[in-house]
């Protein structure tokens, strides 16, 4: 272990003494976060469970396979946004996983989200189309989620405002 953490330091170490640039700066964090996952420092984005639920604060999201259930498969999502007083989003629709990246459909409303460790970040600037999902001033942009629980019987229960299961087939 003592060695693993002597060679993490020395590799972070010469990381930062030969980078000469933007582009040498991003490949040295990309094989510093290779060596961590290699090491077990770091969790592997492409190896993290997606399925249950996801919150900060009253925003909720539910993850969960389609009928089939291939790990590659595309996963049913829904969110959900209530800010009290006709502020809201409320949404469904399905999730890609490659590796960290998210592809998410929701009826029209398609971008591109961001696993990062046990938390998922929407994009700050979303398509035009995502606007319908929501009333008042509520947002799904710059949305970020914790893991909860992964507990598919849990991602189930996530209801809208008029009880539809967002998460259902």
């Amino acid at each position: 272990m003592i060695a693993r953490r002597l060679g993490l330091i020395l590799y972070l170490l010469i990381a930062a003494c030969t980078s000469s640039g933007e582009t040498a700066d991003n490949a040295a964090g990309e094989r510093l976060e290779a060596a961590s996952i290699a090491t077990g420092l770091v969790a592997d984005p492409a190896t993290i469970p997606l399925d249950g639920i996801w919150a900060r604060d009253s925003d909720r999201m539910c993850i969960m396979p389609a009928s089939g259930g291939e790990d590659d498969a595309p996963r049913h999502i829904g969110v959900l946004l209530d800010y009290g007083e006709g502020q809201g989003c409320t949404a469904r629709g399905t999730l890609t996983r490659s590796g960290r990246d998210l592809t998410i459909a929701l009826g029209a409303c398609r971008f591109s989200a961001r696993l990062d460790g046990d938390s998922i970040q929407f994009p700050a600037a979303l398509p035009a189309t995502c606007n319908g999902l929501c009333t008042g001033r509520a947002t799904l942009s710059a949305l970020a989620v914790e893991r909860v629980s992964a507990s598919v019987a849990e991602a189930r229960t996530l209801r809208g405002p008029n009880g539809t299961a967002l998460c259902a087939d």
